[in-house]
């Protein structure tokens, strides 16, 4: 069982009088977190869960009363899935107000809908947590820095699912069905997503360009859409946990893009998965992208995880100077360039110059370590 980052977080935080809410994408291992949780404080939980309809009917519409003779004398009331009930923060905030010695987990794999119908009902009233796929930190904290450190190429092939991590030898046949319909339930079950094989497509072709600028004109050119829907999958992708954007840096320079962004995958394996390449590091052309994806997701992770609370940028001109990596903390600048190779490296003049205050690093393959964990 590998212990989780935030674990020690939600803990703290029981019965506190206030709802638990863990969101992040399918099979991340919410659901495993809860129950070793749970485990571990030994009070009497019920389990619900928001595909089943008898669960769903309950959590719907319902009152105090109702809810209490359910309860009975559980102490912890554990909600999967519920991205799938309607009005769930209403619910949610009936529990904690009118049922204060039962302490309610919901989990969502979605931002859909959830994110609106949780937030003004539970203001005040809610802890929020994120759970992504594991971390090289996890790991690390799980084994040691140095077996981590030499499973490094196979976890930029094949990522930190924790399925993919605690089945060696069926990573590629575990994450194409992983990478096919599962993780984007919650997406093909919306009215408005009627034609998965264009979402394959923007999926292929965001997994192409990772470490570029996306254009949501190109990619409407490449899937035969307009950009408008482009767009909108991205975003409903980036509500499911699969992808996140980085958005150009501006302040100074008269020629710095200013509308730009960049997609990222929160996991190597799901970019390789939807590209079905899961070849060696030696053999492949992608490297650089591969390495950009892995250190930014993870340095994301890890802020995240940490509670550490930063903007992240990357930065370029009409010219195509570039850096890969910004994090602005308090005003103050940090510019990172990430390259797989032990190679010098010249930050642009144009930015060093309009930033002078800025600090600089490169993260290699042999620093990375220390920027991630």
């Amino acid at each position: 069982m590998i212990t989780r980052t935030i674990e020690k977080k939600i803990k703290e935080r029981l019965f506190k009088h206030k709802a638990i809410i863990i969101f992040g994408a399918r099979q991340v291992g919410k659901t495993t977190l809860v129950n070793k949780i749970i485990n571990e404080i030994g009070e009497k939980t019920m389990w619900l869960n928001g595909d089943e309809a008898d669960a769903r009917e309950l959590l719907t519409d319902t009152t105090s009363g109702r809810l209490k003779a359910y309860f009975g004398n559980s102490k912890i009331v554990v909600i999967d899935e519920v991205q799938r009930i309607n009005n769930i923060g209403l619910t949610l905030k009936l529990i904690t107000d009118q049922i204060k010695d039962v302490q309610v987990i919901a989990t969502g794999s979605s931002a859909f809908e959830l994110a609106n119908s949780i937030n003004e009902p539970l203001t005040g009233r809610k802890f929020e947590f994120y759970l992504y796929p594991l971390s090289f930190s996890e790991m690390v904290n799980e084994q040691n820095l140095l077996f981590e450190k030499r499973l490094l190429e196979h976890r930029l092939i094949y990522g930190y699912y924790p399925e993919i991590v605690t089945n060696q030898g069926r990573e590629a046949e575990l994450l194409k069905l992983l990478a096919g319909s599962y993780l984007y339930k919650d997406l093909l079950m919306l009215e408005g997503i009627k034609k998965p094989v264009l979402l394959e497509k923007i999926l292929k072709a965001l997994a192409l360009q990772v470490g570029s600028e996306v254009s949501f004109n190109e990619i409407g050119n490449l899937v035969h859409a307009n950009s408008e829907t482009v767009e909108k999958y991205v975003g409903l992708l980036e509500k499911v946990y699969v992808i996140f954007q980085l958005n150009a840096y501006s302040r100074n320079v008269r020629n710095e893009i200013r509308k730009g962004k960049k997609i990222y995958f929160y996991d190597n394996g799901i970019r390789n998965a939807i590209l079905s390449n899961f070849n060696l590091i030696n053999s492949r052309t992608d490297v650089g992208a591969l390495w950009e994806n892995y250190i930014i997701s993870e340095r994301i992770k890890f802020m995240n995880n940490n509670n550490e609370f930063v903007t992240t940028y990357f930065w370029r001109t009409t010219q195509q100077q570039e850096i890969d990596y910004i994090e602005e903390r308090k005003g103050n600048l940090s510019a990172y360039e990430i390259k797989w190779k032990k190679n010098k490296v010249h930050f642009p003049v144009t930015f060093t110059k309009a930033y002078p205050d800025c600090d600089y690093k490169v993260i290699n393959s042999d620093n990375f370590f220390k920027f991630i964990l």
